[in-house]
């Protein structure tokens, strides 16, 4: 059996769209290594995450466009995502712009969650 490894602080392990990696069953038992530490070729499909590598941001949270403006971040996949685990990407991209990456990764690892849930 693969070890888990433990959920730790670390503003590396956020995704473009607010996800934090660093809570995931997947990236802590190491079959996934997390978006922002991927090779691109891997995650090619992800719209958000190649919008934000082109406009060099590390997340929307640096973008002037509204999370819930942009189309980007509003696709189909992202609303599927958002249904099946009740997760909220606008409400931890808002949470990013007013408090930081920093605070935002040790909220998700003190919570043990990768994403905000819907309210």
């Amino acid at each position: 059996m693969k070890s888990i490894k433990p959920i730790y602080v670390n503003r590396e392990l956020i995704a473009a769209c607010g996800l934090y990696c660093g809570a995931c069953r997947k990236f802590r038992k190491g079959r996934c290594a997390g978006c922002r530490l991927t090779e691109d070729n891997h995650l090619q499909w992800c719209k958000i995450r190649k919008c934000c590598h082109e406009q060099g941001y590390h997340t929307c949270a640096e973008c002037g466009t509204a999370v819930e403006d942009c189309k980007t971040h509003n696709n189909l996949i992202g609303k599927l995502f958002a249904l099946l685990f009740n997760s909220d990407c606008a409400a931890c991209i808002h949470y990013i712009k007013q408090k930081g990456e920093d605070a935002y990764a040790e909220k998700m690892a003190w919570d043990e969650k990768m994403t905000m849930n819907k309210r």
